[in-house]
């Protein structure tokens, strides 16, 4: 019996039936050690020396194969074909080695296949190699790098900025695009500027448009027209001509398809058209690499998903054009087969593009075999990979000039006309940022001195737009672009930069947190090489060259080692006011843009004489008065000023309380404006307080709204069983009823203000069935789960939306909209959630039923027990 070992248990199983009986498959579940998360797991002291750990529920797995490789005659090593692949491979040989479960007599080989199907496993059985320690050594380096960035910079993080939660290698650089685009969108001064459209009739009755191009010989750029009245006077001019068809241009011109997919085109282009995360789609891709049932048969669907190559096989180009001739004809096939090269900076291992195992497959023939978002992916690389082997587009470019009389204003008309749409039949590549495009309009037959009549000319004012933020797919592309991190790391990057709640999505754009704003200025002050994009990119191509022997993996790390060691040393006499001065400089021109006045950007609005600067609180930075604590004014860091005078102006008083007398004042503290009853005074008791809502903003408060809130907690009646009192406020979690220190939550602070008693007796006893808490909100009923059967439902909770199983509750991640979640993402969701939980791996021990009475038996006299009993 041979034993084989690849990664996950869905190949596993596939592989098993392809091999025979004569093997045995086993899983080793990804990584089966890793560098334990405490400190000396890397010790540059001692060369650099590592420490790896198996954790419990990876010796499980490792103990399953040491058990099956003691009776076996061959160890097939059958990992991914990546460095993290060969790095497992060896993992698990070197484990196996330390518990002396694998005999001298026991053959060992390292296999790799390419895509999940019988003759390429068999074809890789065939042709068996030895573990690639270049590769190990490159994925170990990465990763000793990881560790000692991250446990060498965490800790100073802690000690120098209050809630910042973690520093990467990669990470941190990525963070540092972010900030640094929203710093260009902050500082960015919109220009106005006009542009003016005419609209024409020619004589065959076709309507089109046309913009104003030139006037007395004059080019016009974007910015020419300024103002409304250059553009009134030019409309004016325009509406005083006749105007003619002129100068007719026509240009052939012709496209090409784009390459097949590697890891980070598939990233951006399933971010494009699909709505899909980074992390979504290598999931999803991972799905269609491991294989579905087909005819009796597990078979994969695609090639391995993470590859820096654009090239493919052979024996898979012919049959891609054995696909294009079937489906579109001869016309639609090159005379030649395309070849591909990569053209990355850093190319990884030459894997093929990831590609249709099969091209006959089409997207139609799979659906009914596949998941919604299966198939969406799996049309996306078809038509992809298909498209890269047919003939080029053919389109015709046309310019036409109309000036109007005597040629001192002329407006010029552009469009493209599909002469043979080639490719662009069955697949075109999306754009970020797309817009309106002049050239890609249809433009009627015209002919050279036609006269036109003239509709409409309408002026419209423009203004220049900042930088768009980045979005997954522009963000994945511009770390390509640098040559930082690896297209098999953009998702886990993108996911530990949102976890850690340094940037946010927002309308599927990347913004920073205040957090990562104070991190990337802290980063960029007092460790600027290691967040330099050219310094991390070379780092990348060092790793590179371990991969191919040019240079020793423990060279690499001496040499970072010795100048971050030293940049670490000179931070930790650094003082917080030290910190605080740079961090000021540093984000100054977005904290404190210049006004259109000339006045102080810096000053308070809140009293004579102060000066805001960034101060650090225990839960992270914030904009403060330098005349604290006279003047107790405070900012957040996002946004504008104006966008957050109305609910940041300090103490404002409302009006007063007249229960008390007492004026009820709105103030804003480092946590959010709240409610303050009266002035406190020094010695005196603390003033009554009640923190805001969320979502009710502080303009909103008026008198009488924040009389009904500084009054809470309220008394609502006594319950009807008890005679006990309910009462209804607002807490740490939100808005409450109480019933004898019972609490139930609301959906709706509002509803706090006028819940009844009925009411209120309706949800505390619907919490009491709930085990304290009011109902989590549905947000979507997704159906029964496909394989064990109960109903799985999309609930908003009191820590965010998570999808619920039976017992089983599973928190979606940040970069999947709970609304759009799909039914497979919920069951993966809630399998890793139980594995996790161990719930169903270990069933729960029941409870033992209570013993049946017996008759009384005749008492006897206890003996009396023996002393220490």
């Amino acid at each position: 019996m041979d034993v084989v070992v690849v990664e996950s248990p869905a190949k596993a199983k596939t592989i098993n039936k392809y091999l025979g009986s004569g093997y045995k498959v086993l899983a080793s579940f990804g990584h089966v050690r890793d560098l334990p998360s405490k400190d000396g797991s890397v010790r540059p002291e001692e060369d650099f020396e590592m420490t790896y750990e198996a954790d419990p529920k990876s010796a499980k797995h490792l103990k399953a194969i040491a058990d099956a490789v003691k009776d076996a005659d061959k160890l097939v090593l059958a990992t991914d074909p990546d460095r993290e692949g060969e790095a497992i491979s060896w993992h698990v040989l070197e484990a196996l080695k330390k518990r002396r479960a694998i005999k001298k007599s026991v053959e060992v080989e390292r296999v790799v296949f390419n895509e999940i199907t019988k003759k390429s496993i068999l074809n890789a059985m065939e042709n068996p190699r030895d573990i690639d320690m270049d590769l190990v050594n490159a994925q170990q380096a990465r990763r000793a790098l990881d560790y000692l960035v991250g446990f060498t910079l965490s800790p100073v993080l802690w000690r120098k900025l209050p809630g910042a939660r973690s520093a990467g290698r990669v990470q941190s650089v990525a963070l540092r695009l972010i900030v640094e685009r929203e710093l260009e969108i902050e500082k960015f001064k919109p220009r106005e500027y006009w542009s003016i459209t005419a609209r024409f009739k020619s004589e065959d009755g076709s309507e089109f448009e046309a913009r104003l191009a030139r006037v007395d010989d004059e080019k016009l750029d974007r910015l020419s027209i300024s103002t409304e009245a250059e553009a009134r006077a030019l409309v004016e001019r325009a509406l005083k001509s006749n105007f003619r068809v002129g100068e007719i241009e026509t240009r052939q011109t012709s496209r090409r398809p784009a390459p097949p997919f590697i890891t980070s085109t598939l990233q951006m282009e399933a971010s494009r058209k699909l709505g899909m995360g980074a992390r979504q789609t290598m999931q999803v891709a991972q799905k269609l690499y491991e294989g579905i049932e087909l005819d009796g048969e597990t078979v994969g669907l695609i090639t391995y998903m993470r590859t820096d190559g654009v090239q493919l096989a052979a024996e898979a180009i012919d049959a891609i054009r054995e696909t294009v001739n079937a489906e579109y004809g001869t016309s639609f096939l090159p005379s030649r087969p395309r070849h591909y090269e990569t053209k990355a900076k850093n190319a990884q291992e030459a894997h093929e593009a990831i590609r249709p195992t099969d091209a006959s497959r089409t997207p139609a023939q799979m659906r009914q075999f596949l998941s919604a978002e299966q198939h969406k992916l799996y049309d996306l690389i078809w038509k992809r990979t298909v498209a890269s082997q047919m003939a080029d587009a053919r389109l015709a470019q046309t310019g036409v000039d109309i000036p109007g009389d005597g040629g001192n204003i002329v407006f010029r008309a552009t469009g493209t006309v599909v002469e043979f749409p080639g490719f662009l039949k069955l697949y075109e590549e999306g754009r970020d940022d797309a817009k309106d495009d002049d050239d890609d309009k249809r433009l009627p037959k015209l002919t050279e001195g036609d006269g036109l009549e003239r509709k409409a000319v309408d002026p419209a004012q423009h203004f220049t737009q900042p930088p768009p933020r980045y979005s997954e797919a522009t963000l994945v592309k511009r770390l390509e672009e640098l040559g930082i991190g690896r297209p098999s790391t953009y998702a886990s990057i993108i996911s530990v930069l949102q976890d850690r709640e340094y940037v946010k999505l927002d309308k599927k754009r990347f913004m920073p947190e205040d957090k990562g704003r104070v991190v990337t200025a802290f980063l960029s002050n007092f460790f600027p090489r290691y967040v330099e994009y050219d310094f991390t990119a070379s780092l990348e191509e060092e790793l590179d060259d371990i991969t191919s022997a040019k240079i020793e993996w423990k060279e690499v790390l001496r040499r970072f080692w010795k100048d971050f060691k030293a940049s670490v040393d000179d931070t930790k006499e650094l003082r917080i006011t030290e910190v605080l001065d740079a961090l000021n400089d540093f984000l100054a021109p977005s904290l404190f843009p210049e006004r259109e006045d000339g006045s102080n950007p810096r000053a308070c609005p809140n009293c004579e004489g102060g000066s805001l600067s960034l101060r650090l609180g225990k839960f992270g930075a914030f904009l403060g008065c330098s005349n604290y604590p006279e003047c107790k004014f405070t900012r957040q860091l996002g946004g504008s000023e104006n966008d957050q005078k109305a609910a940041m102006e300090g103490d404002r008083e409302i009006g007063v309380d007249p229960a008390t007398g007492e004026m009820i004042w709105l103030k804003v503290g480092p946590y959010g404006p709240y409610l303050q009853l009266g002035e406190a005074e020094k010695g005196g008791p603390k003033p009554k307080r009640c923190s805001l809502p969320k979502g009710l903003e502080p303009n909103d408060v008026d008198h009488e709204l924040a009389i009904k809130l500084i009054a809470l907690p309220r008394e609502i009646g006594p319950h009807p069983e008890s005679g006990n009192p309910i009462t209804a406020g607002i807490g740490r979690y939100g808005p409450f009823v109480e019933h004898e220190k019972k609490y139930a939550n609301l959906p709706d602070w509002r509803e706090v203000l006028d819940i009844g008693i009925n009411r209120a007796v309706t949800v505390i006893a619907e919490a009491k069935t709930r085990g304290g808490r009011a109902a989590p909100k549905a947000l979507k009923d997704l159906g029964e789960h496909p394989d064990e059967g109960g109903e799985i439902k999309v609930l908003e909770g009191r820590y965010g939306p998570y999808v619920k199983h039976g017992k089983i509750n599973a928190t979606i991640p940040k970069d999947i909209d709970p609304q759009s979640i799909s039914m497979e993402e919920a069951v993966r969701l809630i399998a890793e959630r139980a594995a996790k939980a161990g719930t169903r791996k270990k069933a729960a021990p029941k409870k033992r039923a209570a013993a049946k009475k017996k008759p009384a038996a005749k008492k006897k006299a206890a003996p009396k027990k023996a002393e220490g009993e």
